[in-house]
């Protein structure tokens, strides 16, 4: 056993056959393409934030694995709240036995259950509303528009450390605004923050124009995916399904039939893990090769789907592939090692 490379070993030791498969060999072909000099592309949906997957995404995102993002606005605000009220969560292991009455309990107590974790009311929503309020207030009075993202970005910087509840070193949202990684978050108005600035809107407290649109993401993000696309090319990491990922793999064909640009590099991988089956008119449970259809992959994108849980296989993933990152010689001979 490589004592530096344990996860990394483990897998290409043990994961033969079935979910563990496609786990290594999506694994390995990441390994492949980022030593090839090429970039990933991370499209989050789900409650991934609230499940902590933070601690394995900013360490990601220091170390290059991670080169831009598309997430949901939930994903986004609640990498913050983590980070200024992670004290005041409250975990329900036995939430599967829980009854109408307490989950009326938990509302009372002033908590915002997700699964089996809780969000504060209090010490999240309303900290967090006290501090990005004024920014709204002072970009309506100064005309200026900015993407949903950049408002956090800016705040998460401005947070003291002293009011850090969660470590810093597992927020990603930290990690990616001190990067400054290009992040789209389509449909941002669907989450918490989305609906404060809505009731805000709503009594003329700040006007809606200060955030930029979907539209003008996706305007945006024909830049960015072309300069990260450039050299050995970006892949496509997803976990879930819905708008943060058709959203941003959807660049490929719009750039070649919308915008009309030559040569449009496509998606040089493609790997979702997600719990949905195959199932009739299912965005998250389509097969890869349907978005060949659609002209989003080709028949040689490198493609993998992990029909598991990602709150287990994103971690183990990225924990094998910083190992790797941190002792590449290592990986690679570990890699002739234990070829299939």
């Amino acid at each position: 056993m490589n004592n530096n490379l344990p996860t990394f070993e483990f897998i290409l030791r043990n994961y033969k056959n079935f979910n563990a498969r496609a786990l290594r060999d999506a694994t390995l072909a990441y390994w492949e393409h980022s030593q090839k000099g090429g970039k990933m592309f991370w499209a989050v949906a789900g409650a991934m934030s609230s499940a902590q997957l933070g601690i394995v995404l900013a360490p990601a995102i220091r170390a290059g694995l991670i080169s831009g993002m598309s997430v949901t606005g939930a994903n986004l605000e609640e990498s913050l709240f983590r980070l200024v009220a992670h004290d005041h969560y409250k975990d329900f292991p036995d939430y599967r036995y829980f009854t109408k009455e307490d989950d009326t309990k938990i509302l009372e107590n002033r908590m915002r259950r997700v699964t089996d974790t809780s969000i504060p009311e209090d010490e999240a929503f309303r900290v967090v509303e006290k501090q990005i309020v004024p920014t709204w207030k002072k970009a309506s009075e100064d005309g200026t528009r900015r993407f949903w993202h950049e408002y956090f970005y800016e705040l998460i910087q401005q947070v003291d450390a002293k009011d850090h509840q969660g470590d810093a070193d597992e927020c990603w949202l930290l990690a990616a605004a001190k990067a400054n990684i290009p992040i789209v978050v389509p449909g941002y108005e669907d989450s918490t923050f989305g609906n404060i600035f809505a009731g805000h809107v709503y009594h003329n407290d700040v006007k809606a124009s200060i955030v930029k649109s979907g539209v003008e993401y996706m305007a945006a993000f024909y830049e960015q995916y072309q300069t990260m696309s450039e050299g050995a090319g970006v892949g496509f990491f997803q976990i879930g399904g819905g708008i943060a990922g058709d959203f941003p793999i959807c660049v490929v064909p719009s750039l070649k039939y919308d915008v009309e640009v030559k040569d449009v590099k496509p998606w040089a991988y493609f790997c979702q893990i997600s719990d949905s089956t195959t199932s009739y008119g299912s965005y998250s449970g389509a097969t890869p090769n349907e978005k060949i259809t659609w002209d989003k992959l080709t028949k040689d994108t490198p493609m993998f789907v992990v029909e598991s849980d990602a709150t287990i296989c994103a971690p183990l993933m990225l924990t094998a592939l910083l190992e790797a990152k941190a002792n590449p010689e290592a990986a690679n001979e570990l890699i002739k090692k234990y070829s299939l």
